[in-house]
């Protein structure tokens, strides 16, 4: 593997990581990018029967459902199997082990 894809996947490993972070910590301490589009009936009739902090844990979770979904595709695309991840994680450490 040459340094250019070793890189590529270091970064695809960990956006992969923070997504996993995120989705455990529930969201807790991460960034916020404004605006998100929501159905704007979905948005009314939410506000309107369950109030915004309702509102806002459903966006949340619908994101979360993406977020999700958009990983699992992310990974496939980037590593293919459980074990070539494992095999990058590997060669990562041996790496970390020669610079040190």
């Amino acid at each position: 593997m040459d340094q250019e894809e070793y890189n590529k996947k270091f970064v695809n490993l960990r956006i992969l990581k923070s997504v996993q972070e995120y989705i455990k910590t529930e969201g807790e301490g991460t960034d916020t990018v404004y605006p998100i589009k929501v159905p704007t009936d979905l948005f009314y009739q939410s506000l309107k029967l369950h109030g915004p902090d309702s509102t806002d844990k459903l966006i949340h979770h619908i994101f979360r459902m993406g977020l999700e979904a958009w990983s699992e595709e992310f990974f496939n695309n980037a590593f293919g199997s459980q074990e070539n991840l494992e095999r990058f994680i590997q060669l990562v450490k041996e790496r970390n082990k020669e610079e040190e």
